[in-house]
């Protein structure tokens, strides 16, 4: 090879690596464009993570948000709020007052003790009964389903009295109810899959689009909250005539029918 041609093959190698070295530049320049892209990207979406998070955290739930929806009371219910649930005959001239909370496991062995018995005596004209409906179990174990349960029994008002006693008898049967830590009245299909089994609400479309939809939600919030406001501190608890019903210990609601006969009969000759 000549002196000449040995240079310019020396200049042509110093070339290519030029070239070379640019091409490696430039392929670095962009892998450093795209790491900070996929950086802000990755920043952004974490932002907006963390922003979405703080949005839903502060958005006001289901229940919150009942409270400010439109009341739609029950038929079959009177007073300002609908809150006066009042069943039995006009010429009844007592009524029994009966305070429950659907989660409440004592309630349900009342109901499947002397439901019977209250139901047969206010056929008979025997006395009228006022149900009031409370939620404070939803408090104190946290949960949503003496709510949800009290919005489905105002469904179940809207069709009949009878729906209404029905339902709240298999709500609380040995079958149905719930121990109080499980929160399955919170479940929309298990409340209608209860109400299957009462003849005037299985398949009823109009009564299972009312608990889907929660058209009794702020009905049973206004329930709760008259509940509330009452000088009851549990449930079960019977009254007539403002006092307080009691079994044989003198404390507590009767438990037996034929202890709930009994203190019936004597709050009626009082």
């Amino acid at each position: 090879m000549s002196k000449r041609n040995s240079q310019a093959a020396k200049t042509a190698a110093r070339e290519r690596l030029r070239e070379e070295r640019e091409r490696q530049a430039k392929r670095a320049k962009v892998r450093r464009q795209l790491i900070v892209a996929a950086s802000v990207v990755g920043v952004l979406a974490a932002a907006g993570g963390i922003g979405y998070a703080v949005v839903q955290a502060n958005k006001p739930d289901h229940w919150e948000a009942a409270k400010d929806a439109e009341l739609v009371k029950p038929a079959n219910t009177s007073g300002k709020d609908g809150t006066t649930v009042v069943i039995g005959k006009a010429d009844a001239k007592k009524t029994l007052e009966l305070y429950e909370d659907p989660r409440c496991p004592i309630c349900s062995s009342f109901e499947q003790a002397v439901g019977e018995t209250i139901e047969k005596d206010v056929a008979d004209g025997k006395y009228k009964v006022q149900f009031i409906g409370a939620s404070f179990l939803d408090r104190n174990l946290t949960g949503e389903g003496s709510k949800n349960a009290l919005s489905a029994l105002g469904a179940a008002l809207d069709v009949s009295p009878e729906a209404f006693l029905a339902y709240k008898s298999a709500l609380y049967s040995a079958e149905f109810h719930p121990e109080e830590t499980d929160d399955k009245f919170k479940d929309d299909a298990y409340l209608i899959k209860v109400a299957d089994t009462v003849d005037a609400l299985k398949n009823n479309k109009e009564f299972q689009a009312a608990v889907k939809d929660g058209t009794y939600d702020r009905w049973a919030l206004e329930m709760s909250d008259k509940f509330d406001s009452s000088d009851v501190q549990g449930t079960p608890t019977v009254k007539m005539d403002g006092k307080k019903l009691t079994g044989s210990d003198g404390q507590n609601a009767p438990m037996t029918a034929a202890e709930f006969t009994a203190a019936v009969d004597k709050a009626l000759k009082g």
